[in-house]
């Protein structure tokens, strides 16, 4: 799990009126708790058929980076996933209501095509009323939209695909 997400969790905790925050992803699960007026956070692995550490949420594929699973898809009874498409995925930072532009009268931040900088906003998550700029965190041209305006979007759901 990305750092900058953690620090985003702790901070939408300790500027809101959430007194707990519970985040998990793969095996990983990360708890956000208000101990007076500082937020505490805690890492707990889930329990796993093997023991390794948990790998982040890779953004796109390393050459020459492997990463160990417990399991391989056909093991565990799952189809294997399709070859990897061309570009980096931005995912979803949070759990939230996708929008492309920030007013329903506005033009989309981006469109297919578009090119983006690390700090270009790129959509708007609405979580718990708070409306959240996400930025793109990868330089280059957006080639696909994944997620329909207005639709819900889960932790780690990848929202576009940009070629760097």
């Amino acid at each position: 799990m990305d750092v900058r997400l953690i620090k985003r969790i702790i901070k939408l905790v300790e500027e809101s009126n959430i007194h707990e925050l519970e985040v998990e992803e793969g095996e990983l699960r990360i708890s956000v708790r208000k101990q007076g007026h500082v937020a505490h956070v805690s890492y707990a692995d889930l329990p796993a058929h093997g023991s390794h550490l948990p790998q982040p949420m890779p953004t796109a594929p390393s050459p020459g980076i492997a990463t160990a699973q417990n399991e391989s898809p056909a093991a565990k009874g799952e189809e294997a996933p399709p070859a990897a498409e061309e570009g980096v995925l931005i995912p979803s930072p949070m759990v939230g209501t996708f929008y492309r532009s920030p007013s329903p009268e506005a033009s989309a931040f981006v469109q297919v095509g578009s090119h983006v900088e690390e700090d270009s906003v790129v959509c708007i998550l609405e979580a718990m009323k708070v409306m959240n700029e996400i930025k793109a965190g990868v330089s280059g041209k957006i080639i696909e939209i994944l997620v329909e305006n207005g639709n819900p979007v889960e932790f780690g759901q990848p929202l576009f695909r940009v070629k760097p």
